[in-house]
């Protein structure tokens, strides 16, 4: 049994003539005949009552329509699925991220995404930039937001979604907040929060050079994983830390103060990139991409830095 023999069988019952049924299907009324008395062969029943006015269905002939009219829309919903998930309209996509990631930019972009493509189910796992890159280049997942810069694997592609630059978290009442501004030799042998190393480079890596070009030379006391973490160790008064600008104004309540850094290098960026595979062929990841990069593109630049 076809498809296509359904398919006939319906226009039949619905148009209750042969003649009219084939004009309709674009084929002879003979082989319309034949495929009807084939599939009636096939099901062994009678699907219809000849007579001189046409065609009417029989007791089986009617129960029979309603499943072939079901059958044909499942077939179309087959086929509408393919078309969803070849387009990229529907599916999955695994996505990593860091903590700080999921205080403004994640939410950002999920509200432009997914109104754009209810169909696809965004499933998200934490972790760090090495483990994320990781789970990238294995394929456990199709994207990571992972803080740049970043040593670069060969097989993998970045896509910038937010440039930013550093700043200075204090702890409230420092000597230092009573500035607007502070320049970096105002650190040298202060108490500091520093990142904890990492072969794939991130804020450790941005950290350090900024300190070493200036030749400063703070007190680390301490090292954290996630800028959240170092935020909860300035606030507790451990130190001084530098932190990404762009999440301070939602990060006003983690008890710590932001300065700018007055003699930061201009060339000095770090960012979020999304992280994927060169050879992913999930088409709901081009489509993520797509609407990321259009985010990036008419967000404005925000002063993020505003006196406490």
């Amino acid at each position: 049994m076809e498809l296509r023999q359904l398919r006939q069988f319906v226009v039949l019952a619905e148009e209750r003539s042969f003649s009219a049924a084939a004009l309709r299907l674009f084929i002879a009324q003979p082989a319309l005949s034949v495929a009807i008395r084939k599939l009636e062969e096939e099901i062994d029943a009678k699907l219809f009552i000849r007579g001189s006015r046409g065609v009417r269905l029989t007791a089986a002939g009617d129960a029979v329509l309603k499943a072939a009219r079901r059958c044909l829309e499942s077939a179309q919903g087959i086929k509408e699925a393919a078309r969803l998930a070849t387009a990229g309209e529907s599916g999955t996509l695994h996505i990593g991220v860091s903590g700080s990631v999921t205080v403004r930019l994640l939410p950002t972009l999920v509200q432009a995404f997914s109104p754009q493509y209810p169909k696809v189910r965004l499933e998200l796992r934490e972790g760090t930039n090495l483990e994320l890159l990781s789970m990238v280049e294995t394929g456990t997942l199709d994207l990571g937001f992972v803080r740049i810069p970043v040593n670069r694997p060969p097989e993998l592609r970045f896509q910038l979604v937010e440039e930013d630059r550093l700043c200075l978290a204090l702890p409230r009442g420092h000597a230092l907040t009573k500035r607007s501004a502070i320049p970096l030799a105002e650190l040298e042998g202060l108490p500091f929060i520093g990142y904890a190393p990492s072969p794939v480079g991130g804020l450790h890596t941005a950290v350090s050079q900024v300190l070493q070009r200036a030749g400063v030379a703070p007190r680390i006391t301490q090292e954290a994983v996630q800028v959240q973490t170092a935020l909860g160790l300035v606030a507790s008064g451990l130190g001084i830390a530098m932190v990404p600008a762009a999440n301070t104004p939602y990060q006003r309540s983690s008890g710590a103060v932001f300065r700018p850094i007055a003699d930061l290098p201009a060339d000095t960026r770090i960012g979020i990139a999304l992280a994927y595979h060169s050879r992913n062929e999930n088409p709901v990841l081009h489509r993520f991409l797509e609407v990321s990069e259009e985010q990036a593109q008419t967000v404005p630049k925000r002063e993020v830095l505003k006196r406490q």
